[in-house]
């Protein structure tokens, strides 16, 4: 796939509470750009039609914008969320945080997902799943619409009941995806070291505290 695809929607997660940052990660400025123009470029590449999970008085100006229905449930809601807008059968769901993924990285996922029947398409990769950088189909609304209602939030605890393809690690690598990518910003002192080494050097900078979802 060169282009956007019809088939695919692309949501970003922008609603979380930045607690350890100290302000909205979304608009921390990263090489002259905010993580969250970073993150709606690099949706674009595979749909034209991209949309921020989060607060609509917050982001409407930069896309349209989908609220969360379980509020204060982390990402799954996000999730969830996302899916319940969607009307289309592939779901790209991208944190706002992760500014080392590549373009190519997203069109891969969406290639492998397109392949398979599976109702989501992860990466297991750096010691877990990495579900904030993956394509859903939109029955995983139901399965995290049953996990939200049960008081279930963890994302990897899904997994085992579903049927997921997951993208292991060495996959990756051979495909020419570093593990590293995955790493997100949380700290001033990660975006520090991150404006430090420079954008292309960087790409193993982040604590990356996305395996604990």
């Amino acid at each position: 796939m060169d282009g956007p695809g019809a088939d695919v929607a692309a949501f970003l997660l922008a609603g979380g509470k930045s607690t350890r940052m100290g302000a909205d990660k979304a608009f921390v400025m990263l090489e002259g750009r905010t993580l969250l123009a970073r993150a709606l470029e690099l949706a674009r590449t595979v749909s034209d039609n991209v949309r921020i999970v989060g607060s609509a008085e917050k982001f409407a100006a930069f896309a349209p914008v989908v609220e969360d229905v379980f509020r204060e449930c982390g990402p799954l809601g996000g999730i969830h969320a996302a899916l319940r807008a969607s009307v289309a059968e592939l779901n790209l769901i991208l944190a706002v945080d992760v500014p080392f993924v590549p373009a190519a990285l997203l069109r891969y996922l969406v290639t492998r997902a397109r392949s398979s029947n599976a109702i989501a398409t992860v990466p297991r990769a750096g010691g877990g799943w990495q579900p904030l950088c993956a394509v859903y189909r939109r029955a995983f609304g139901d399965v995290a619409e049953g996990a939200l209602r049960g008081g279930q939030y963890k994302i990897g605890a899904l997994f085992g009941d579903a049927k997921v393809q997951a993208v292991e690690e060495q996959e990756l690598a051979g495909a020419g995806f570093a593990a590293t990518v995955f790493r997100n910003l949380n700290t001033p002192e990660e975006l520090e070291a991150a404006r430090e080494a420079g954008w292309a050097q960087n790409v193993a900078i982040g604590s990356g505290d996305g395996n604990s979802f």
